[in-house]
């Protein structure tokens, strides 16, 4: 595996990206408030995404122009995570919220780090800590009491695949993220979130057809919560913050922790969203939600104090071979079968060879053995 940053069990690697997916559920989370105004004034949800996604895309046209390389040495990823991870997931979230409540479609969405701890262990075959999969399953709980999932309950089979879709889409913003730092031709985390919006910015130009909307309404003003101010403030603010940095970040946190604790971080967007919604647009704030945010905050941390779970390496040749280091050397991979007695007998030379070159050592003139 190749990696441009620290390891994601060294402590100050999962600090770091502890502290990166932290801004970054954050910065998502305070998407919506900075919509509500845009879209109470007069433009569609889907006009807000394709301005969002866009002016992102332009905002890191320096960024991608930069690792343009990119674009030869991974294409696919680059394609992948712009189809998933940034049009898939706005795409199939805002088709299921037209037939099923949002407060369903949004459970169904943070589904997404279940699935994902299931995508790792039994598709990779890749072991997961025990915190991370007891934290998804707690966060999964609290944040069916933030959105009040009781207070929508309907099916409409539809709907519910349009927002499993979403979920599917967020498994895969996290597993392109970490592959992008896999394999022989490692891209930069950077490039990776550019090029993504950059690509997302043009399907959601085919999906939502923006020439159609009243772009003069971003002259005026809007309403927030009783306060009149610019329209482009919170349109930057959904841009710069809630897009750039929000992607920026939570693309480069993945490469500091594990996929699956990185998307159990994540759900801490849905209690921001609802504190951010309660003190910036005066929206209740329930004793259920209270409740709900207090249960994702303990997922959270039960998933990031998780150790990662580790390896073990057998025995093999190594206990076959007990004296010298080059012995020890050998037997640290612990082949096995035919394999192993190979290796233990060329490890025994090896150790009987230096015990010989030992008893002759001081006779000889000094060279650089």
């Amino acid at each position: 595996m190749h990696r441009s940053t620290a390891s994601p069990t060294h402590p100050s690697g999962r600090t770091l990206g502890l502290g990166l997916a932290l801004v970054s559920a954050f910065a998502f989370g305070g998407s919506g408030t900075a919509a509500k105004p845009l879209i109470e004034a007069g433009l569609s949800p889907l006009h807000v995404v394709w301005l969002r996604v866009t002016g992102a895309a332009v905002a890191l046209l320096p960024i991608a122009y930069r690792h343009r390389d990119a674009v030869l040495r991974r294409p696919g990823l680059l394609l992948g995570f712009g189809l998933l991870a940034v049009a898939g997931v706005q795409a199939c979230y805002f088709a299921a919220i037209s037939r099923i409540p949002v407060g369903v479609a949004l459970l169904i969405e943070y589904l997404g780090p279940p699935l994902l701890i299931g995508y790792v262990r039994f598709v990779q075959r890749r072991p997961i800590s025990r915190g991370a999969a007891i934290g998804a399953g707690v966060a999964v709980a609290g944040l069916a009491c933030v959105v009040e999932v009781w207070n929508g309950l309907s099916f409409d089979a539809l709907g519910v695949l349009f927002a499993l879709g979403a979920a599917f889409c967020q498994v895969g913003y996290f597993l392109l993220a970490d592959a992008g730092r896999r394999g022989d031709r490692p891209v930069d985390p950077l490039a990776v979130s550019a090029f993504g919006l950059l690509i997302g910015a043009v399907l959601l130009t085919v999906f939502t057809r923006p020439w159609q909307a009243d772009w003069s309404l971003l002259g005026g003003s809007v309403v927030m919560n009783g306060h009149t101010l610019p329209a482009l403030l919170p349109a930057a603010w959904m841009v710069l913050i809630a897009t750039v940095l929000a992607y920026l970040t939570g693309v480069v946190s993945v490469g500091y922790l594990s996929p699956p604790v990185a998307g159990v971080l994540a759900n801490l967007e849905a209690v921001v969203a609802t504190v951010l919604a309660w003190v910036l647009l005066g929206e209740h704030l329930g004793l259920p939600q209270v409740t709900g945010g207090l249960l994702v905050l303990a997922g959270a941390f039960a998933a990031q104090t998780s150790k990662p779970p580790t390896v073990e390496a057998g025995g093999g040749a190594g206990a076959e071979v007990g004296a010298g280091s080059a012995a020890g050397a050998a037997g640290s991979s612990a082949p096995s079968g035919a394999t192993a007695s190979r290796a233990a007998v060329a490890a025994r030379e090896r150790v009987a060879a230096a015990d010989r070159g030992v008893s002759g050592r001081s006779s000889r003139t000094s060279r650089g053995d």
